[in-house]
């Protein structure tokens, strides 16, 4: 019999791990409830005219890294790479652009064939937000300031921010034909991978990682003074909103992004942290979408943050687990059952209550209570059981036996007392 395994890029989170992601993810949800951001949710698996014609033909993300099949019915299908072009579908699909403008946000698997490292897999977790229906500026720095305010909450050191206007389509053509020119000029010094973009993609050349070529792009035409007056004023005042607000940044003519849609503002959010693969958040504007995906014109700005690489850097405090408030020690048939109803009882309470499934002596169920560091332990046996009631006891920091108590089972104003008295205000006032 063969020895099943994961395929290479997909990784098993295994209940351990899964504490820290549980807890970055429950940050990361406050943050965008307070913000009044709503969540939508889009299949995995969408037509692949989706992405074609919503991400670009000539990017790398559908050129190279698509999972891409046949289904039965003879339908290209593609696991999502990313999730704008689902968000974008699903408003035009049910009419929800009639409505007021959305703030959005999604969170789950995507797909790209890409070489795994850290902090990137094959299939990987990304968080997106899109602002759609918002024209104005102002939607602009507010969801690169929801962004960094998300990275800063979860205790991620040396935050830079960088930011680039691309322009309207009026100045992206003007610029793109100077750069064409020079392109050509210059075709022989490129890298092959920028010389294969020329006709493709020639705005992602900008965003090479090629040091000769980036040295060679010094001197290439600017798409910035290929701005009308309008688009320049626009991103002016973006900048000026940002020193306001305390949101240090840095400009980078180079940066384009990965995706055709992108007009305006584009911003990337890295890490000093992460090495060489720095890049923990990017977004920007995508006017243009929706109407290219047969919608009607439609402003929206967005952002995808990739929670691979937040698991890497999150701080420590997103670590820790929520210690076990009580765990049941039950032996004998009525006891078990007993300890079967309570346990419901007191997870109503918002209590993590174990209940000891094992049957085991009493000693051990004991011993795996100290271990879990619960922070009480309650005792039912055949004794107990007979009388209707338990023991609950309460364990100091060094775990020692601190309270003891006999209460009825029938008892809840008494076990509710106790209760407040000597767990839900001490774990109220530590939560504070």
């Amino acid at each position: 019999m063969n020895n099943f395994k994961n395929l290479r890029g997909t990784v098993d989170l295994l209940p351990d791990q899964l504490i820290k992601w549980q807890n970055v993810e429950k940050i990361i949800l406050e943050q965008l409830f307070r913000a009044s951001i709503k969540e939508i949710r889009t299949p995995i698996l969408e037509m692949t005219e989706l992405f074609t014609r919503g991400i670009g033909e000539g990017t790398d993300v559908v050129s190279k890294e698509m999972y891409t099949f046949l289904d039965r019915g003879e339908r290209s299908c593609t696991l999502r790479p990313e999730g704008t072009a689902s968000v974008a579908r699903a408003l035009i699909q049910n009419g929800i652009l009639n409505k007021p403008p959305q703030k959005l946000w999604y969170m789950g698997p995507m797909f790209r064939y890409e070489r795994p490292q850290a902090g990137r897999q094959r299939q990987f977790h990304q968080l997106g937000v899109e602002f759609v229906g918002f024209e104005s500026l102002r939607s602009d720095v507010e969801i690169i300031t929801l962004a960094w305010d998300i990275l800063e909450k979860l205790g991620i050191k040396e935050l830079n921010l960088e930011i680039n206007t691309l322009g309207d389509n009026t100045d992206r053509s003007n610029f793109q034909k100077a750069f064409l020119e020079w392109l050509k000029v210059n075709t022989n010094s490129l890298d092959l991978d920028s010389q294969k973009r020329i006709d493709k993609n020639p705005l992602r050349i900008l965003d090479t990682k090629n040091v000769q070529t980036k040295k060679l792009l010094e001197n290439a035409p600017r798409l910035f003074d290929f701005l009308s007056e309008k688009s320049l004023k626009r991103y002016l005042n973006i900048k000026e909103q940002l020193k306001i607000l305390k949101i240090p940044y840095v400009e980078n003519f180079n940066l384009v992004r990965g995706l055709d849609y992108y007009t305006h503002t584009a911003f990337e959010i890295t890490s000093g942290s992460l090495g060489s693969q720095a890049t923990v958040c990017g977004g920007g504007r995508y006017d243009n979408l929706i109407n290219q995906m047969g919608g009607t014109e439609t402003p929206a700005i967005g952002f995808a943050i990739g929670l691979e690489r937040l698991i890497l850097l999150a701080g420590k405090e997103v670590e820790e687990n929520r210690a076990t408030d009580i765990y049941i020690v039950n032996k004998g048939l009525q006891a078990e059952t007993l300890a079967m109803d309570l346990s419901r009882k007191l997870r109503n309470y918002d209590l993590i209550a174990e209940l000891d499934l094992s049957g085991a002596s009493f000693s051990k169920q004991f011993k795996k209570a100290n271990k879990l560091k619960s922070k009480s332990i309650i005792v039912i046996g055949d004794d107990e059981a007979i009388k209707n009631e338990f023991i609950i006891r309460l364990f100091n920091n060094n775990n020692s036996e601190n309270k003891e108590e006999t209460i009825s089972l029938d008892d809840h104003i008494k076990l509710g007392n106790w209760l407040d008295e000597n767990l839900l205000l001490k774990r109220s006032s530590i939560n504070k």
